[in-house]
């Protein structure tokens, strides 16, 4: 390797706060292309949502912030107030997954609360035309 070359790395991007992770439990495989919004519930809430679809391997490990701050900035904002309290909100189109008329649940809302203490936060959905689960992941 020649002196000024530098060998190539393959950087991951950051993870945002908070992900999520959606499997199908009728295929046993995970849920691509998953629409989801994130909305900032409390303390200044509702927020103008994020936006993302989980990827191939159903995961969602960023948010499109369509205006305002990123994710990791609300959290560094809010982490001063009340000890960073926050309650958050997961809306999945279920409907569009699944097609409208084959899903009891044509949308799933979680909605969850944080301490923001610089932690992450996964909450995977395990989903089905007519049932689902949610907890908190690592």
């Amino acid at each position: 390797m020649a002196q000024d070359a530098m060998p190539l790395t393959t950087a991951t991007p950051p993870r945002d706060p908070i992900t999520c992770h959606v499997l199908d439990q009728v295929t046993g495989r995970p849920a691509p292309h998953v629409a989801v919004s994130l909305t900032l519930i409390k303390p200044l809430g509702p927020s103008a949502p994020a936006t993302a679809f989980t990827n191939a391997d159903g995961r969602i490990a960023s948010w499109d912030m369509k205006e305002g701050p990123s994710l990791a900035e609300i959290f560094a904002n809010l982490a001063e107030h009340d000890g960073g309290k926050m309650v958050w909100s997961l809306k999945f189109d279920t409907g569009a997954y699944f097609g409208q008329d084959n899903t009891f649940f044509p949308e799933v809302e979680v909605r969850f609360a944080v301490d923001g203490a610089g932690g992450h936060y996964h909450v995977p959905l395990l989903l089905g035309p007519y049932s689902y689960t949610t907890y908190r992941g690592s």
